[in-house]
């Protein structure tokens, strides 16, 4: 049989339909406001009623609210007695109630509402803990954030926000939801963006092989504003996933460094060789040994001594955040060598001696180099008598070279007599 649509039931699913509540859940709501608004009442009026049981009954169709008590039973009473004393019960609904009631309930009405639509939404955040969501910083309660999510709000405590990050009002940012606590106030979400995590599914959200499951994000460190480190592996054949999460010209790495302000994050392929993984989570520093002791869990690395400050990094911070990424103690030492060999610098040939010789010389040279009629060059000759001086003037002196023409020249000149 269809419900009557009256006022009292149209309101009941209006308020079920716009909260998102079971009309039962807000049903069973309003009579505890009712029983509420009743001892009230009832204390004012000089009755007794913290030993009696009271229940509310209220008609779906109209409305109707009728308050029914019945004597307290004792503490170890069976379920037997219980069910005696409620088969005592005794309708106590006092003349006019209903408009009394309906007044001094509204408050209590709105609250249980108010909770009982709270605990709804805190079950959906609780299905998402771990995940993204976005926000609108709504205020600031101290060193802590009040964020708006929508339906609700959350908090973003001073440990959980990223050092040196400026944040203003109505900024939308994106957050973790990092879990979801009991307060004095209620139930909590607690928001983060500064755990590793965060970092992680910022990644998730821009690498689409992550979220295929083609990509695995190994393991993941953090100093919060500064740097982060993440492993990455993959098992499909013919996948990059350092590539994958850098992308195209770092287009996807870039993203998340953007959301995070600016950290530098680092991206290394993952390896079960925990040598290999220290020496990747180290770069760029190269050419080093590694010595494990699984037993204190240190890893000794001997690095050049010109990589030691790259090894180590800005106060050290390459070694912390590859100690958090491995779980091993991270010793750096020098090895005493250098990265790369010094080179041995040659040093440059002495220029040749130019000699010089007079034009007289030369034509004296020439024509002995003639009359001698060897196999000898004109040039060997001369190169013989290129160490005689005279005593000449410096301006009529000529250079080998130019020495060279004017024997071509004496030569060519006697040829041309003969003919």
């Amino acid at each position: 049989m269809p419900t009557a649509r009256t006022e009292f039931s149209q309101a009941l699913k209006a308020i079920a339909a716009e909260r998102g509540l079971n009309p039962d859940v807000i049903l069973e709501t309003i009579k505890q406001a009712i029983i509420a608004a009743y001892k009230r009442d009832a204390k004012e009026g000089g009755i007794e009623v913290d030993t009696f049981d009271y229940d509310a009954v209220i008609d779906p169709v109209n409305g109707e609210t009728r308050v029914f008590a019945w004597p307290l039973p004792a503490e170890d009473a069976t379920e037997t007695e219980i069910k005696k004393a409620k088969e005592e019960k005794k309708d106590v609904t006092p003349p006019g109630f209903g408009r009394i009631a309906a007044q001094t309930a509204k408050q209590v009405i709105h609250q249980k509402i108010r909770e009982a639509e709270k605990g709804v939404i805190m079950e959906e955040f609780q299905e998402r803990v771990g995940s993204l969501v976005s926000g609108l910083v709504l205020r600031f309660d101290g060193p802590n954030v009040r964020v708006d999510l929508g339906r609700t709000e959350a908090i973003l405590l001073a440990e959980d926000r990223i050092p040196n990050e400026r944040l203003s009002l109505n900024q939308r940012l994106t957050f973790l939801i990092k879990a979801i606590n009991e307060t004095p106030r209620g139930k909590e979400i607690f928001l983060s963006r500064a755990a590793p995590e965060f970092v992680a599914k910022l990644f998730a959200r821009e690498v689409p092989e992550i979220g295929s499951g083609s990509v695995e994000i190994k393991a993941i460190a953090r100093e919060a504003g500064v740097r982060t480190k993440a492993a990455v592996f993959s098992s499909q054949t013919g996948v990059d996933p350092v590539g994958s999460c850098v992308g195209q010209k770092g287009v996807r790495v870039q993203a998340v460094t953007n959301e995070i302000g600016g950290e530098r994050v680092d991206v290394i392929p993952w390896s079960d060789d925990l040598t290999e993984l220290i020496k990747a989570s180290l770069s760029p520093a190269e050419n080093m040994s590694v010595e494990i002791d699984n037993e204190t869990k240190i890893a000794k690395v001997f690095a050049p001594e010109d990589m030691l400050s790259v090894a180590i990094g800005k106060d050290g911070q390459n070694v912390r955040l590859t100690a958090k990424l491995t779980g091993f103690r991270i010793e750096v030492e020098g090895n005493g060598t250098l990265s790369v060999p010094e080179e041995k610098v040659e040093e440059p040939s002495p220029a040749p001696v130019v000699k010089t010789i007079t034009k007289t010389k030369a034509r004296k040279i020439a024509k002995k180099a003639k009359e001698a009629k060897t196999e000898s060059s004109s040039a060997e000759v001369l190169e013989g008598q290129g160490e005689i001086e005279e005593e000449v003037n410096p301006e009529e002196k000529i250079k080998v070279p130019e020495m060279k023409a004017v024997v071509e020249e004496t030569e060519n000149g006697s040829e041309d007599k003969k003919s």
